[in-house]
């Protein structure tokens, strides 16, 4: 039985302006907004590649927020395509050294002499955001200014939902923070509590959105709390509809049960 699954899209094969999209892919639910056309959209650079395997309890997921062209996001998600039987290998180890592989491998993806080449030939550049989680712990790589998000009764108790920063003035592609002298990017690695967890990774159009609806986290979240997956994410589609923003906005949303035992302080 294959339990192999996969899901890569750009903005530029269907833009979906005016007209929000849900996509299921086992637990994983992905959102996708154009934005408003009455605001002044008329287009879609964001791009999403997934891959996950239920059985070995992994997901990989790869969040693109472009600009000026869709051709960075495209760029990214089909040099990943191409190594997805890589990728999965290393989803395969241990935790400790799955991490670790994927951090080596993506940063010689991004720091090889033929992916800086062809940055250089495209329009444009992209926001990265990568997630993997494996077990009871995720691992995160960002470019730019995508934003990721884990919702748990103990970390939410004491205000900690967001997981990265958010870093301005980096982009892979046409200007590419891998051609400078010392690449800039942030990474780190995070032990999920016990019971459910649910991620959110999205890209800026949310939180940027006319009136800031989803500017405080904990809005985000509250539009799970009584309804499934896919509902809290068609609401949040939804609202930034409503408030006529104009960016697109893609989000991948899905919950983690996590059985294991959580570090707690030893008084």
């Amino acid at each position: 039985m294959n339990i192999n699954q996969d899901f890569n899209w750009v903005g530029n094969e269907e833009g979906f302006v005016d007209h929000p999209n849900i996509v299921q892919l086992g637990n994983i639910v992905i959102g996708q907004y154009g934005g408003n056309s009455s605001a002044g959209q008329y287009k879609n650079e964001d791009g999403c590649f997934i891959l996950t395997n239920p059985l070995q309890n992994w997901e990989f997921v790869i969040l693109l927020d472009a600009h000026t062209s869709a051709e960075s996001a495209e760029l990214i998600v089909e040099a990943f395509r191409q190594q997805k039987g890589k990728i999965r290998s290393f989803l395969s180890l241990s935790i400790n050294e799955a991490f670790r592989s994927l951090e080596r491998f993506t940063l010689n993806l991004f720091q090889s002499k033929q992916f800086l080449e062809d940055c250089k030939r495209i329009k444009g550049e992209t926001a990265c955001l990568i997630v993997a989680r494996k077990g009871n712990y995720c691992w995160w790589f960002s470019v730019g200014d995508c934003l990721f998000y884990l919702h748990h009764p103990e970390l939410s108790s004491l205000g900690q939902y967001q997981v990265n920063q958010r870093h301005f003035f980096e982009w892979i592609g046409q200007v590419n923070t891998f051609s400078l002298a010392v690449p800039c990017f942030s990474n780190g690695t995070k032990e999920m509590r016990k019971g459910v967890n649910h991620l959110i990774m999205t890209t800026d159009g949310l939180v940027e959105c006319p009136g800031e609806p989803y500017i405080d986290p904990k809005a985000i979240f509250n539009e799970f709390s009584h309804s499934s997956n896919k509902d809290g994410v068609r609401k949040l589609l939804k609202r930034i509809q409503d408030n006529n923003v104009r960016d697109s906005t893609t989000i991948v949303s899905w919950m983690v049960v996590n059985d294991e035992e959580a570090t707690i302080p030893s008084e």
